[in-house]
């Protein structure tokens, strides 16, 4: 199994989530992060004066997946949340060792 977690603009939620869902991964979660990476943030203006916000708002994705869905989530949640942009976030993709159902106890790629 992988973990995997996406760090994406916001207004590319609804594309990536609809294409995630129509390529069969069954749960989400998603946090509201913000953040800073190459880009060091951005100027705004704000009542005639100018500032420099270092942190963006992004939304974190975090999925785990069965071993054969890695590739395509990667790619899925590469192609929907692509904006040829700076700042179009990150996918970071991790090994899952175990998971557990509470409810019922099941293990592995059954508790997905």
């Amino acid at each position: 199994m992988k973990f995997i977690t996406a760090i994406i603009k916001p207004f590319k939620f609804t594309e990536v989530k609809d294409a995630l869902s129509a390529a069969g991964v069954l749960g989400l979660t998603v946090s509201e992060v913000s953040g800073y990476g190459r880009q060091k943030g951005q100027s705004e203006v704000y009542r005639g004066a100018e500032y420099v916000s270092s942190m963006l708002p992004k939304l974190k994705l975090e999925m785990a997946v069965p071993d054969d869905l890695e590739g395509k989530v990667v790619e899925i949640v590469r192609q929907a949340a692509n904006n040829q942009e700076i700042g179009d976030g990150k996918i970071f993709v991790l090994d899952l060792f175990d998971a557990v159902r509470i409810r019922t106890g099941e293990r592995g790629e059954l508790a997905l």
